[in-house]
């Protein structure tokens, strides 16, 4: 309004300079009014846009306003039904609790190994955190089908995202309950040897004589061949001992049934056999069977090995090795 009023000063000022002056053509009247004319209707044009942005901002205010008295008046039908749903899941959680501490007590007098003992407490846990979920969405007035539906999506979609996962737990389950072996035995499984350290839902722990950790995954293991060399008490030892054909076989068998007898670690029952085995190509093979405890196992094997190479020095029994013979011939010869 400042400008028009500034516009209309101008063109009286304008037309006082034409009166006094009578210098002005009547064109240049003209133009100076034309001029005038479009500013005040470029002024007038941006007023009207303010206008339409002040108008467009106030509809947007009201439709706002509009949500959150929605939102309130939703907010305030829905809290008792929130805070039900809440104190149901604080209840759950704490029920939850003691069902896990009566339901620990039952597995550990039940005598499950520790593994499957911790493996059915979280299986468990999680079940029942389920429930309690469950139920504090159908306070809420949550369906019962909308919630198996979207579990059961998400149950797919885990499953085909996760097929490997799932295979190993399952793997897991069957070494937990089948109980092929424990934590603490010496297994062989998959060209892998050791002592069983923890098994875990997806993967079996190993630790190889070398000290050195390997994970197998159950999925694996369910599907293999397991030797568990720890689940008897005693083993059989079985050795191969090669002596050359000059020498007296019969004496070779007698050293080493005298080492067994003398051995602490060579069980005397079951018998030890001590027989010949094999005519080779360049040896007489003598095998040797002797049971022993697992914790013996290598001392009696050491003993054996390093006692019979003693005795058959003392003795004249060779043991064979290979012979490289070179010939050398002079371009004369």
């Amino acid at each position: 309004m400042f400008s028009c009023y500034n516009y209309l000063y101008k063109f009286l000022k304008t037309g006082v300079i034409i009166i006094n002056t009578k210098t002005t053509t009547s064109v240049t009247t003209s133009e100076t009014i034309s001029q005038i004319s479009s500013e005040i209707s470029s002024e007038t044009t941006e007023v009207t846009e303010v206008n339409e942005v002040v108008e467009a901002l106030a509809e947007k205010a009201e439709e706002t306003a509009g949500i959150l008295e929605k939102l309130s008046d939703m907010m305030s039908a829905k809290l008792p039904s929130i805070i039900f749903a809440v104190i149901i899941l604080i209840i759950g959680i704490i029920v939850s609790k003691f069902l896990l501490k009566f339901i620990n007590r039952v597995i550990s007098r039940a005598n499950l190994d520790k593994t499957a003992n911790g493996f059915l407490k979280s299986f468990i846990k999680a079940i029942l955190y389920v429930v309690v979920i469950i139920a504090a969405l159908t306070t809420l007035g949550v369906p019962m089908a909308s919630i198996i539906t979207v579990v059961g999506a998400a149950g797919l979609a885990l499953s085909l995202a996760l097929q490997q996962c799932l295979t190993n737990v399952a793997g897991g389950f069957i070494i937990l309950f089948s109980k092929p072996f424990k934590v603490g035995d010496f297994i062989e499984i998959n060209n892998i040897m050791g002592t069983v350290e923890t098994i875990s839902i997806l993967y079996t722990r190993i630790v190889t004589p070398d000290n050195k950790v390997s994970y197998v995954p159950n999925g694996v293991i369910s599907n293999e061949n397991i030797v568990n060399r720890t689940t008897k008490s005693e083993r059989r030892l079985d050795l191969v001992i090669s002596i050359s054909y000059d020498s007296d076989f019969r004496k070779a068998c007698t050293i080493i049934n005298e080492i067994l007898e003398e051995s602490t670690y060579a069980l005397k029952n079951p018998e030890s056999v001590v027989g010949m085995t094999a005519h080779g190509q360049s040896s007489i093979d003598i095998d040797v069977k002797v049971w022993v405890k697992n914790d013996d196992y290598m001392n009696l094997k050491y003993e054996i090995l390093e006692k019979s190479k003693e005795r058959f020095d003392e003795n004249g029994i060779g043991i064979p090795y290979n012979v490289l013979d070179v010939n050398i011939h002079s371009k004369g010869d």
